[in-house]
């Protein structure tokens, strides 16, 4: 079954649309964007102060709208798989009535925004979100969210435009509203995501680097599983507890400090003793992978990407049989360096590095694998994107590259902003 993901133009035109259908009158004076995210290596990392390897996707949310009298708020997602209803009206915070998060969860993310958005107060407004980011499907549609929310309350009041603040306070926007506690790398990339780049980012200290991947010979496959996760589930919160807790117990302020040594001995049950081995190992791992990229020792790296997946399944038990399975058919393919999930897990995407001159053979495996298989039951879609081939279950990003600066750039010189 062929369909197309839409560019960000077409998105743009399809909130528009709807805007005029809702709201009739003039149309919306604000459009931004932005986008989704793959992480290369570096999983539950983040929140325990290690280092991630993300880069982002020219998968995006988009925010449409104006700037209305008063302090009443209307926003519609154009989103079909969000929860009902797809129309939220509320009235603006102010000193002693905070947004509270409550139903449909998808407008939480949005109250969230508004709360923590660092040029208060915001103005009354109007909006409609479309997205092609897949919900929970491991590709960050939260923080696509967020950020593109963000970005929006920009244009109708700026804050000083300090970029690594945005992230925060998206980032919190998550844990009150969504009651998530993610780590900071899926807002961080999304706001800071470099063209033709991954960017490793230190979640201590906040510092980005951006890691060239433009290299023509390389493709980067990601694999849906259509097995959706909620992180706001019970496994999510518990795997960041029992972080905590081994830090503790060892006398650390987090897992970035601790080393291999100081698992020995019986400090530690079982339980957490794997969860902080992985991170442990995975925040090493992620460490050299970057380096392995920037010498373009792509083996060395898609065997970092395999020991990744291999700790994500054994030791943070965070792997289903569904992503297992598109592991493994991935890497019985000659040509294809590693492969792993990506994301919170319990579902979602799996991603892997390979010679771009195997993209076919790997496609027609992988199909051939998940119908063969009992538990892998994904569905081919295909989609065409400029200098993009994607599929679903695979999804194929030749490209390689982070649009954030370029697609909202692009869309605020083509609809104005209000009082521009």
């Amino acid at each position: 079954m062929a369909s197309s993901f839409p560019s960000v133009s077409e998105l743009v035109a399809d909130a528009r649309r709807l805007y005029g259908q809702v709201f009739g009158g003039e149309a919306p004076q604000v459009a931004v964007c932005a986008p989704g995210r793959v992480n290369l290596i570096g999983e539950h990392t983040d929140y325990n102060q290690g280092f991630v390897l993300p880069m982002a996707l020219p998968l995006v949310t988009v925010v449409v709208g104006s700037q209305t009298a008063g302090q009443d708020v209307t926003v519609v997602t154009a989103t079909e798989d969000a929860d009902e209803p797809h129309r939220v009206d509320f009235s603006l915070p102010s000193e002693g009535s905070p947004l509270s998060p409550g139903l449909p969860s998808w407008a939480n993310y949005v109250k969230g925004v508004i709360q923590h958005y660092r040029a208060p107060p915001v103005p009354g407004f109007r909006a409609v979100i479309a997205s092609s980011v897949p919900l929970g499907g491991g590709l960050s549609s939260s923080a696509s969210l967020e950020v593109a929310f963000y970005t929006f309350l920009q244009q109708l009041k700026p804050d000083d435009g300090d970029k690594v603040s945005k992230a925060l306070a998206c980032q919190q926007a998550e844990h009150t509203h969504a009651g998530v506690p993610c780590g900071i790398m899926d807002q961080f990339v999304s706001v800071l995501g470099k063209e033709g780049h991954a960017l490793l980012i230190d979640c201590r200290s906040l510092e980005a680097t951006a890691i060239p991947l433009a290299d023509p010979s390389l493709v980067i496959l990601i694999t849906n599983s259509n097995v959706k996760h909620s992180l706001t589930g019970s496994e999510y919160p518990t795997r960041r507890r029992q972080c905590e807790k081994a830090a503790g117990i060892l006398g650390k302020a987090s897992l970035r400090d601790a080393t291999t040594k100081d698992l020995e001995g019986d400090r530690l049950d079982d339980v957490t003793y794997q969860r902080a081995r992985h991170v442990i190992e995975e925040i090493e791992r992620t460490a050299q992978a970057a380096e392995s990229l920037k010498r373009g020792a792509y083996r060395e790296f898609g065997k970092l990407m395999v020991e990744s997946h291999n700790s994500l399944r054994d030791l943070y038990e965070v792997s289903c049989s569904e992503l297992d399975e598109l592991v493994s058919a991935a890497m019985e393919v000659e040509g294809v360096f590693g492969s792993r999930m990506t994301g919170g897990g319990f579902g979602g995407c799996t991603v892997t590095l390979m010679q771009a001159d195997v993209i076919d053979r790997t496609i027609l495996h992988i199909k051939v694998y998940t119908h063969t298989h009992t538990h892998t039951h994904t569905h081919t879609h295909t989609y065409t994107h400029t200098h993009t081939k994607i599929t679903c279950p695979v999804c194929i990003f030749t490209g390689l590259s982070s649009i954030y600066k370029k697609l909202v750039s692009c869309y605020e010189r083509n609809i104005p902003h209000f009082g521009k």
